[in-house]
């Protein structure tokens, strides 16, 4: 595992200075449904799931392990990257499977999260047991004493996003950016430009890192990792 002090170690979804957001170029058309937002060059990547339009963001070159180069914002997530391991549920600091034998390892900060909800939505994907101690460490906002969320169920939700309209003059502008997660039966998702994927976590346990570290030293991985997102 690298040490949490090594310097090498920058989560795969953590945007890297030079991965600049796109030109807007966006367009409203109407349709008998309603409006629908587009980008004026738009191709199959940018709807990447469920017909969404995602954000654009650029990407650096990778290096020899297939992550990305460049100066790490450490306050940024990367909104393809988050995207990409979320949907798959795997690590956002390797980008490999995360399933433990415990099931999926979640990082909050220490008071991001009410403990006693049923429900917790979250933006940050999973991490594998390899790397949970490193990921508390990497990021300042989890002030390396992480809320932990073990969860054995972990339902795609909804996404987070800008929403868009047309003004008076016809022009595309923002009309609102919600502080919360929109499901995906809302029906304001045909004109939201999406920037992070949200899972419904509903069944989990709540740990401290400590108590993490000890129960995946308890129940070590047995075997190759499979990728939990294959039959997803």
């Amino acid at each position: 595992m690298h040490a949490a002090s090594d310097q090498g170690l920058v989560p795969f979804i953590t945007q890297r200075e030079g991965e600049e957001a796109a030109p807007d170029n966006l367009l409203i058309h109407q349709h008998a449904a309603g409006p629908r937002l587009y980008y004026g060059d738009e191709d199959r990547r940018d709807r990447p799931l469920r017909g969404i339009l995602w954000a654009r963001c650029g990407f650096n070159p990778v290096d020899e392990r297939q992550m990305p180069t460049g100066v790490p914002q450490w306050k940024l997530m990367h909104p393809y990257r988050q995207m990409l391991t979320m949907q798959a549920l795997h690590c956002q600091v390797c980008a490999r499977p995360a399933r433990t034998p415990l099931g999926f390892i979640f990082l909050t900060g220490p008071r991001d999260e009410d403990p006693t909800r049923a429900e917790i939505f979250t933006n940050q994907p999973p991490v594998c047991a390899r790397h949970a101690r490193a990921a508390a460490a990497l990021c300042p906002h989890l002030e390396k004493n992480p809320m932990v969320f073990l969860a054995r169920s972990a339902p795609l939700y909804g996404v987070h996003g800008t929403l868009y309209g047309l003004n008076t003059q016809a022009q595309v502008h923002v009309v609102a950016q919600p502080d919360h997660a929109l499901p995906f039966a809302h029906p304001n998702l045909p004109t939201l430009l999406a920037s992070q994927l949200i899972r419904r976590l509903s069944s989990f346990r709540i740990l401290d890192m400590n108590e993490l570290l000890q129960h995946l030293a308890d129940h070590p991985a047995q075997g190759p990792a499979r990728d939990p997102a294959a039959h997803r």
